[in-house]
């Protein structure tokens, strides 16, 4: 219907006016118990509701996986914390080795010996009476063969006693008391070493003490 400028004067004008009021008082009684209900949204799409069902689902999983994982963690943290342990260790053995060797080489009576051994590795030995101690060095030693070491004697009296390995360029300490013993010798023996020399010594060289 088509209202002119005349007919809707007169609505604009009674609109306008302000209300009664009592028609304020029963507008708001009115609003009071009106039930609010709650947004309407509109229906999730399929994707969503997948994607709900798919985190639902990972929902029960979630213990046994958060479960696995701190497992696996804490197997790390323990190989962590032994491989570690066991570094701290050889190092400290590498400083306790390095110590005994430098005041053995500092020692005021000190001696040197030079030798050859059978396979060419060139042989040092520094003895001290005062320490009761003795290193070798070596020099082109080659690897030994697989299952195989290289083991060190100390004659004393004619008697051929274990003391030590060396299986590469490098210092070892010699073990056990150099007092007494007149020849170091070099043999190569199983892995693990042996009680007696078990070969013929690539090396038999006179202690400087």
């Amino acid at each position: 219907m088509n209202l002119h400028h005349t007919d809707v004067q007169p609505l604009v004008t009674a609109a306008a006016g302000a209300p009664s009021a009592a028609v304020k008082q029963r507008t708001l009684s009115a609003i009071d118990g009106v039930r609010q209900l709650p947004p309407r949204l509109p229906a999730p799409a399929p994707a969503k509701r997948t994607g709900r069902m798919l985190r639902r689902r990972a929902g029960r999983f979630a213990p046994a996986v958060c479960l696995a994982a701190a497992a696996s963690l804490a197997g790390l943290g323990a190989r962590q914390h032994v491989q570690s342990e066991q570094s701290a260790q050889r190092a400290r053995q590498a400083y306790e080795r390095l110590d005994a060797v430098s005041g053995l080489l500092a020692a005021p009576d000190a001696r040197a010996a030079h030798g050859r051994a059978a396979n060419g590795a060139l042989m040092t030995v520094v003895a001290s009476g005062l320490r009761n101690e003795a290193v070798l060095t070596a020099a082109d030693l080659p690897a030994p063969a697989p299952g195989k070491t290289y083991q060190l004697w100390l004659d004393v009296d004619g008697s051929m006693r274990p003391a030590g390995f060396i299986n590469g360029d490098g210092t070892v300490l010699i073990h056990g008391s150099p007092a007494g013993a007149t020849t170091v010798g070099l043999t190569v023996e199983p892995a693990g070493g042996s009680s007696r020399p078990t070969t013929d010594p690539l090396l038999l060289m006179t202690l400087p003490v």
